[in-house]
């Protein structure tokens, strides 16, 4: 058996596919023996990926890019959180964005990520950081929801199914930035590619179990939930709610693949807070890598 590290973000839905990957033994099919290491913040997962202490995982699309843009060499090589799955969750003594003048949103980092999206959305409203609110990076959504009941900050986006619980107990929704923002990517597959390209074969069977959890959980309704339950800790109700949403509205990809308009979009977005000086690809197609994945499915199709 190959032994791999996956690196992902902590113990939320966004890690459906490989979770199901691994308890349906979709990598063990493909010979390979995958450790998943979470962690919380989501800097360590893009410095793991980079320094070789993971080979593969799901990470914040912005570090691939931003890396990119200075030489480095990370890739996004599938998709993950192609579409807005959060909501702004406030606290209960907030009720409309007004409220939020002078006071704190929590985001994942300030470098990247929530952090894009949370200006542009308060921008709107007219509420422009750092002159009417403060930002602090407190990591990602479990640690948002944490603070946000204990009163360190008075907002911050929370994705599915968090946010039905935070909404269901009293705490308001002030708005669902997918009304406004239909395409953005979130999250993705990133790879050091000098890695990929050293280790073909390993990431070939790698994508083929990748592409198979993403079939097996549009397919599978009823045995997502009991893995959903397990590895998230959330009730059998709000996971099934959370497979409904994922699945009916597509924020993950049914074939696996990142998406150009949602890449794109997020460009768009994280330049208007932090402005790439030199702009080395042209495209957001430029930025993935498709090239293992497109084998993989023509593998799985008996076309090679």
């Amino acid at each position: 058996m190959q032994k791999l590290t996956f690196t992902a973000v902590s113990r939320n839905y966004f890690n459906m596919p490989i979770w199901i990957a691994k308890h349906r033994g979709l990598l063990a099919d493909e010979g390979l023996d995958v450790a998943i290491e979470l962690y919380e913040g989501v800097d360590e997962v893009t410095n793991r990926l980079r320094d070789g202490r993971a080979q593969i995982g799901y990470g914040i699309t912005e570090h691939v890019i931003l890396d990119s843009e200075r030489g480095g060499f990370l890739e996004i090589v599938g998709g993950n959180v192609n579409r807005l799955p959060f909501s702004l969750i406030a606290g209960k003594n907030v009720r409309t964005f007004e409220d939020l003048r002078g006071r704190t949103v929590g985001v994942s980092s300030i470098e990247a990520g929530s952090s894009s999206l949370v200006m542009k959305l308060l921008a709107a409203r007219g509420l422009e950081y750092p002159r009417d609110y403060r930002m602090r990076a407190v990591g990602p959504i479990l640690a948002r929801w944490e603070m946000l009941q204990s009163g360190e900050i008075d907002a911050g986006l929370q994705g599915a199914p968090l946010n039905y619980i935070a909404v269901d107990l009293g705490y308001p929704s002030l708005c669902e930035p997918r009304d406004e923002v239909p395409y953005f990517q979130f999250t993705s597959l990133n790879v050091d590619g000098r890695w990929a390209r050293a280790n073909e074969d390993v990431m070939q069977r790698f994508m083929r179990a990748f592409v198979r959890a993403h079939r097996w959980l549009f397919d599978n309704r009823a045995g997502v939930t009991p893995i959903a339950m397990a590895e998230t800790g959330i009730s059998e109700d709000y996971a099934l709610r959370a497979w409904d949403e994922y699945t009916r509205d597509e924020i993950f990809p049914p074939d696996g693949d990142a998406n150009d308009d949602a890449v794109q979009a997020l460009i768009e977005i994280s330049s208007l807070i932090r402005a790439v000086p030199n702009r080395v690809k042209s495209t957001a197609s430029a930025y993935i890598n498709r090239s293992y994945l497109h084998q993989a499915q023509r593998k799985l199709a008996g076309k090679a």
